[in-house]
């Protein structure tokens, strides 16, 4: 990719030059690169985080959504080979699927994340059958909304709902048609953040993790559900600056 292709794939809201470390941040489904806005301010100036903006949303609401996860990480893997080194990867939900498998990619490469944060999802082997990118729209939407991070009466505006709909179906779609492909997983550590009420993800599913790395698992349960992350985010960031200002 060009310089300006690379840059256009992410975006950086609290520009901290003299940080050490970088960390390259990837939303969940359906959302945009404006999710981690305050999780950027949380961890600036000691940590610089970059988040991924997807096409399909906001300014890049002209541009086809990449609905294959694995085709999403080969268009970022450069993006992240180019950011200032040290970094470290944080994904939330379809987020953590997409930051390991551009981990694999990168440290096929040689680069090594300083660790890899996954929140809010089960190991990658960990397959169940899902297909709500395929339902009604009502029914989709009521999905969505579960979740709880999404205020369900947003849709009751045609237009808001007209827009959100493509880049929701299309990172569904990413996500209930994964399949994880055998082969060397990460040696990084792995940290795995959950929410104790998460509707959607069983607890042991997420010590899985453990099995994709041959350094450190470590995992962390906060109170709250899918979104765990908005209502702990000061619990959050301090676990992210612990791991990455401590020396292992």
């Amino acid at each position: 990719m060009a310089g300006q292709a690379l840059r256009g794939w992410t975006r950086c809201f609290h520009p901290a030059p003299a940080a050490e470390t970088r960390l390259i941040a990837f939303p969940h489904a359906g959302g945009s690169a404006s999710a981690y806005r305050s999780l950027s301010a949380a961890l600036s100036p000691t940590v610089e985080v970059h988040t991924a903006q997807y096409p399909g949303r906001q300014d890049r609401m002209d541009e086809p959504v990449i609905d294959d996860l694995h085709v999403l990480a080969e268009r970022l893997v450069d993006v992240v080979a180019a950011i200032p080194k040290p970094f470290a990867l944080f994904g939330h939900s379809m987020g953590a699927i997409l930051a390991f498998e551009i981990a694999r990619r990168l440290e096929a490469r040689g680069l090594v994340p300083a660790a890899l944060f996954v929140s809010a999802r089960r190991g990658p082997d960990i397959f169940k059958e899902r297909s709500h990118h395929l339902a009604d729209d009502d029914t989709f939407l009521a999905e969505v909304s579960r979740l709880g991070g999404t205020d369900a009466s947003i849709f009751d505006d045609p237009d808001i709902r007209a827009l959100a709909l493509p880049a929701l179906r299309g990172d569904y779609k990413a996500v209930e048609t994964y399949r994880y492909r055998p082969g060397p997983d990460v040696t990084c550590p792995i940290v795995a953040l959950a929410g104790d009420s998460d509707p959607v993800l069983e607890l042991p599913d997420a010590e899985n993790w453990r099995e994709h790395t041959t350094g450190t698992f470590e995992m962390d349960v906060f109170q709250g559900g899918h979104f765990f992350v908005d209502a702990n985010l000061d619990a959050v960031a301090a676990r992210i600056l612990g791991k990455l200002t401590v020396s292992p």
